[in-house]
């Protein structure tokens, strides 16, 4: 069996896009995922999937999520493996910065170089970001509300999607998979 992160991008944020947990855990089980968890109410789930992929899996619930509420959900997914490389590679914890003011960008795919190559590292000084394969760390000390860093952004320049979320819930998240390994 396999563990996998799925992280929706603006779902019970503000009160639009409403999807109560309940409901998106019971879009993962009719989905066919197993052990389905919830993290706050912003659309972060934990779930193991043995014969069928994590990719089918996002695949049905998006699909899912657009009939049944009448919206579309971007949903990027890892794998354990991959979430605690995303956490063992954080390159502003190597540096000792205050981990209240990290975030993490996970891109639902590789991006191509050519765009890669337009990010202004000085868009939004003091913030800081570096792009480290599908992840993009950001260092926020101003804050993610007031920071030009943002998900559209990220989006129009890399062709891909991102979605956010800040270093708390990314170690929870963290966590949650690790219960699943022992």
């Amino acid at each position: 069996m396999t563990a996998y992160v799925a992280l929706l991008r603006g779902v019970n944020v503000g009160g639009a896009r409403g999807l109560p947990m309940i409901a998106l855990r019971a879009l993962f089980e009719s989905a066919g995922a197993f052990g389905v968890e919830t993290l706050i109410q912003s659309g972060n789930v934990v779930f193991e999937s043995d014969e069928i992929s994590g990719a089918d899996v996002v695949a049905t619930v998006g699909a899912a999520i657009s009939r049944e509420f009448d919206f579309d959900a971007p949903i990027v997914l890892r794998s354990a493996e991959q979430w605690r490389t995303l956490i063992d590679g954080n390159p502003y914890l190597q540096r000792g910065v205050d981990p209240k003011t990290l975030h993490a960008a996970c891109l639902s795919a590789m991006p191509d170089p050519a765009r890669t190559a337009r990010l202004d590292r000085r868009r939004s000084a003091p913030d800081e970001f570096e792009l480290r394969g599908e992840t993009i760390y950001l260092n926020l000390p101003n804050g993610v509300a007031r920071s030009k860093l943002t998900n559209a952004w990220f989006d129009s320049t890399l062709g891909v999607v991102c979605t956010v979320r800040n270093w708390t819930t990314i170690t929870r998240l963290g966590r949650l998979l690790e219960t699943r390994a022992s």
